[in-house]
């Protein structure tokens, strides 16, 4: 991998991380498309990857690190009983929300293995990730108009928005976009489910990253070579996570009437484009 290729894969991944395209599907697709030279399976790239998801949480508790704050605050106690309560209830929330990724995750992350190295499959799922986008928007405009916060959340909805995270496992649906997608069928507005959808990825993507944490200790050695441009695609994933979180919310709150109308619209037209492509063998 050269430094060039390590960059825009880093790029890549800080944008779609949190954008609802689907960073796995765009990571297992564009490669190809553009006949980048990597392998994925050598003993490096693990490694690689782990930094980059470093890189992404970092810039999810850097944009949110207030809410995190206000939440460890709830937890000693300190402030007024009200906002006690309520900073202790979205964390209540974010861990009932975390539970089904944690257990689905590991029941179902080597079946699925065999997925995630197929583009085709993968443009298949970022077209339905598209559908999936367009049926959310669809729902919630039958429920009501407007959305009420995260706050009114009750467990069962958390719990429901973690089910929703889950179809992430699948190469091509988005993590963040199946989340927005359960938030807004349980009523709350596209700026709340956004902001609830980054803040459980928070835990889930640090999570990931620890439980391959041997793994990467295990290639050290591999990536001591290639350990200068890990750390600058991490930084370089972590400042567009960044700039992708700051733009979104703003994106949410100013665009609540058909706010991923456009991601779907993309999801439809690159997955469509890119079976075109792979079938030519282009």
């Amino acid at each position: 991998m050269t430094p060039l290729i390590a960059v825009l894969f880093a790029v890549m991944q800080g944008a779609t991380e949190l954008f609802p395209v689907s960073s796995l599907g765009h990571a297992v697709i564009v490669p190809k498309l553009l006949h980048w030279h990597i392998d994925q399976h050598a003993a490096t790239f693990l490694p690689f990857v782990v930094m980059l998801h470093v890189g992404t949480a970092t810039a999810l508790l850097a944009y949110f690190w207030r809410d995190w704050w206000n939440m460890l605050r709830g937890v000693l106690g300190q402030g007024d009983a009200r906002a006690v309560n309520a900073e202790r209830g979205l964390l209540l929330r974010l861990v009932v929300a975390t539970i089904p990724a944690v257990v689905i995750g590991f029941a179902l992350k080597k079946p699925i293995a065999h997925l995630f190295a197929s583009p085709m499959i993968a443009a298949g799922f970022i077209i339905i990730n598209g559908g999936l986008l367009l049926a959310g928007e669809q729902l919630r405009r039958r429920r009501a108009a407007g959305g009420f916060g995260i706050g009114q959340l009750t467990l069962f909805d958390a719990f429901v928005i973690g089910l929703f995270q889950c179809l992430a496992f699948l190469p091509g649906l988005s993590r963040s976009g199946a989340a927005i997608v359960g938030g807004l069928t349980r009523g709350i507005d596209h700026e709340a489910a956004a902001r609830f959808a980054f803040l459980m990825a928070t835990p889930v993507i640090a999570g990931a990253t620890v439980v391959e944490v041997p793994k990467l200790l295990h290639h050290s050695a591999a990536l001591h070579g290639m350990f200068g441009m890990a750390v600058l695609a991490a930084v370089v994933a972590g400042v567009v996570a960044y700039l992708s979180t700051a733009f979104l919310m703003k994106y949410f709150r100013d665009h609540d009437r058909w706010a991923l109308g456009p991601f779907a619209a993309y999801c439809g037209a690159f997955g469509v484009l890119s079976l075109v492509l792979l079938s030519a063998g282009i």
